[in-house]
């Protein structure tokens, strides 16, 4: 535990939690039009469909330039590209507030989703420099818990900002509050941990061999596109499940059992605290299992198998459990289960090619970006045709197990032939750390 608290302490703990700050204010960006869908779906006049339209629109910038954007930022740096991410996406909330229909939300959603992908690329490549290979579990667990922990914060923040600012204002409020994070990182944050004004010799020694801007190396595209594919297929899998409790959940609490704004609020925020604990509970465990075995494909492959079983035999009791208390324990557990991945997933590119960490984690971002447009609209249509909430879980449950097969082809402990030697010595020394 120590060692963890040391995560928050220095110059490096501030990095730390300003980029953990990130991750919970973009996700309030983004998960924030679900909270407000029923109120924007009567204003307009929308069916489930368009709904899913809107909804999954973030999705369509989100997918398509993750790759680029974490290519620009290798070359550049996360600093000057993570910054330019934050004005769009800060831009896009506020204009989302100003919409006047359906295309228009729909184009505000896409600039939230332009300025958000390459974010969590961008910010993978800033925690290969800043923080240590033995770490980097909980580093990427606990950032999504700050993701989570927003997503579980956001649905009573928005029912109380509705009735004082209206949802047009509530949005535009926290637009302000993006462009705020965005000076604060420029001011603050160094590409390089070793030409930080307060940086100590005692952090630096502690941290990895710094990897700087790869504009002067091509990227590796053949090797590093097969090594990095198998975690990519696997974190659609997980996030076509993730974005189902993104879009959907508030509704369908509604759609299934009728209750007003407020209780589903409660409802929401309380399976989205079970998705916080499972973030940081992941990373502490494939930061564990590596600690005790040394080996990086055992640390992050179980735990991505565990996690998703877990998680498939919760989400199925949606299909025979109508008790809405129950249904929600059980939608808790199994987003606990699938959360619980998020560390060992986004540890890999960081253990395969730090120096591309940002294209690497582009692809998985491209994966995620595909579900968000993908997920939300065919829940939207599957609803539509059934009328039923339950039908499209079975789709997710069907995923997990593809996803589980798929983990077998995951392997962290064979770096790219150009960073083996690096990468090698550095995971010797953490271990015995």
């Amino acid at each position: 535990m120590k060692s963890i608290a040391g995560m928050f302490r220095g110059t490096t703990g501030r990095v730390f939690l300003l980029i953990c700050a990130m991750y919970f204010i973009e996700y309030i960006d983004r998960v924030n039009l679900s909270i407000a869908a029923p109120l924007l779906k009567s204003e307009m006049h929308l069916s489930n469909t368009q709904l899913g339209l809107a909804l999954s629109a973030f999705g369509y910038c989100y997918a398509i330039f993750q790759v680029i954007n974490g290519y620009l930022g290798d070359r550049i740096g996360p600093r000057r590209m993570l910054a330019i991410s934050g004005v769009l996406w800060a831009l896009g909330t506020l204009t989302t507030g100003v919409t006047g229909g359906l295309m228009t939300l729909i184009m505000s959603r896409a600039l939230v989703g332009l300025g958000e992908a390459g974010t969590i690329p961008n910010a993978t490549r800033a925690m290969t420099n800043w923080v240590p290979v033995a770490k980097r579990g909980f580093a990427q667990g606990f950032t999504h818990s700050s993701a989570r922990a927003a997503a579980a914060i956001t649905p009573p923040l928005i029912v109380l900002m509705i009735p004082l600012l209206g949802w047009r204002g509530a949005f535009i409020a926290l637009g302000c509050v993006s462009a705020v994070w965005v000076a604060v990182w420029l001011l603050y944050f160094r590409d390089d941990p070793r030409k930080h004004p307060s940086i100590t010799a005692a952090e630096v020694e502690s941290l990895p061999a710094y990897a700087g801007p790869s504009h002067r190396t091509a990227v590796p595209w053949s090797p590093l596109i097969r090594r990095i594919l198998p975690v990519t297929l696997v974190f659609f899998c997980h996030a076509w499940t993730l974005w189902l409790y993104l879009s959907w959940l508030p509704s369908f609490f509604v759609g299934v059992y009728g209750i007003d704004l407020k209780s589903t609020a409660l409802f929401t925020s309380g399976v989205f605290l079970a998705g916080v604990v499972g973030d940081t509970a992941g990373g502490l465990l494939t930061d564990a299992l590596y600690r005790r075995t040394g080996n990086l494909n055992t640390a992050r492959r179980n735990v991505i198998i565990m996690g998703f079983g877990g998680s498939l035999l919760f989400l199925s009791c949606v299909l025979f459990v109508h008790d809405r208390t129950t249904i929600a324990l059980c939608l808790a557990a199994a987003l606990f289960c699938l959360e619980s991945t998020e560390g060992p997933i986004w540890a890999v590119p960081m253990d395969v090619a730090p120096a591309y960490a940002g294209v690497a984690s582009g692809f998985i971002s491209t994966a995620a970006g595909i579900a968000a447009v993908v997920s939300p609209i065919a829940f939207g249509v599957i609803t539509d045709w059934t009328g039923s909430y339950r039908v499209p879980f079975v789709m997710s449950i069907a995923l997990l197990l593809v996803g589980i097969v798929l983990s077998f082809w995951i392997r962290p402990d064979r770096p790219l032939q150009s960073n083996t030697k690096t990468n090698l010595s550095t995971n010797s020394i953490e271990v015995h750390s």
